[in-house]
């Protein structure tokens, strides 16, 4: 735990905030079955907002990589302290995602090795290293080598066992290696065939992060404000167009983190980006911005205690009216709003309410000046 000293971008904390309230405003819906379509992941080709959350994550992890990194960088400071710092954050965050999917009872037979968590960690790392051992130019090229490499591999490489090629959901080769790697019992329990956080597609998910080195840099640069933004949008809108082009061949999807799911994605997270940039960091405005500042700024802490969080209140059980034990989560679900809500406006209410109480909690840290970094 330390205080936070450094100047930074009010944009950065914002756009980050906001990535991570919407990450938990669709983990936790009152209902499942009830979910608005825009708040559940498309079920396989296609995109919903849900599936733009993690990819901007991810790339603000990689603009935060240029700004913690470049000073010590460009000083020259201690390359064996500065990997060890990165490798312990790294294996930090990656336990913290262990966890999140282990908590409470730690079975070993069970446990999901791939993660959200896991995978930022893992991205992270990467990108770090990158970053302080080439220029912008390479981390480009790197960035646009990854995702042809990982198009290769997912449409010209026979699956064993299958015999051809496929983008299917249990029989493509990226499901094909985490069956055979990480084993069907410690993968994503939805199916347990395949894990949309698994070793293969975790190759593409690096240049979500790289993109984002790419676009730290740029907002490090001394470039005059009004061009970086022009610049923005069009590289933004560029991706976008890339990303329509290359769905017809690698359809965007989320679950295998296709290369046209990275373009899209990085391409509305730098439009994004640019756009809370010049609002709040060259125009000033920011009398909206604190209640997604106070989630930016602690935001890892805010997401792996509101997973333990949702845990614990399925855990939990308690007698409703009916004498029937039901976990405390559904009983405050229902007390406070199916009886008066349609089932999907009820789903929403809970979930904005579990965003709401994190909100709070995160809030009396940031009023202490408290930031919580892993």
């Amino acid at each position: 735990m330390e205080m936070q000293k450094s100047e930074r971008l009010l944009s950065l904390d914002v756009f980050r905030g906001i990535t991570i309230a919407g990450m938990i405003l669709v983990n936790n819906p009152g209902d499942w079955a009830h979910a608005y379509p825009a708040l559940k992941h498309s079920a396989w080709n296609g995109i919903t907002p849900t599936d733009w959350i993690f990819p901007f994550f991810l790339f603000m992890v990689g603009v935060s990589v240029a700004f913690s990194l470049s000073k010590r960088k460009e000083r020259g400071d201690n390359q064996t302290k500065l990997l060890l710092q990165i490798f312990r954050r790294t294996v930090i965050l990656f336990i913290l995602g262990l966890i999140s999917y282990g908590f409470p009872h730690f079975d070993l037979a069970t446990q999901r090795i791939p993660g959200v968590l896991q995978r930022i960690a893992v991205c992270y790392f990467i990108a770090s290293l990158i970053f302080l051992k080439a220029n912008t130019k390479t981390i480009s090229y790197t960035a646009g080598a990854l995702l042809l490499i990982y198009w290769g591999l997912m449409t010209l490489i026979p699956v064993p066992g299958v015999g051809y090629p496929n983008l299917q959901p249990t029989t493509n080769l990226a499901a094909w290696l985490d069956r055979t790697i990480i084993g069907v019992n410690h993968l994503w329990q939805g199916t347990r065939v395949w894990d949309p956080e698994g070793i293969l597609s975790t190759v593409p998910s690096i240049s979500s992060a790289l993109f984002g080195v790419l676009a730290g840099c740029w907002l490090k640069s001394k470039t005059d404000n009004a061009v970086k933004v022009v610049w923005m949008f069009v590289f933004g809108n560029f991706a976008l167009l890339i990303a329509a082009v290359w769905d017809m061949w690698f359809p965007i999807n989320k679950g295998i983190w296709t290369s046209s799911f990275v373009m899209f994605t990085s391409g509305m997270a730098l439009l994004f980006l640019g756009m809370c940039y010049w609002l709040i960091d060259v125009k000033g405005y920011k009398w909206w911005t604190k209640p997604f500042v106070v989630y930016g700024t602690n935001a890892i802490t805010v997401y792996f205690l509101s997973e333990i969080g949702a845990i614990l209140l399925d855990l939990i059980k308690v007698t409703n009216p009916a004498g029937k034990q039901i976990s405390l989560g559904s009983s405050l679900y229902n007390s406070l709003f199916t009886w008066w809500l349609s089932p999907s406006n009820a789903s929403l209410a809970w979930s904005m309410l579990y965003v709401l109480f994190w909100l709070g909690i995160v809030w009396i840290l940031y009023s202490k000046r408290i930031f919580i970094k892993v």
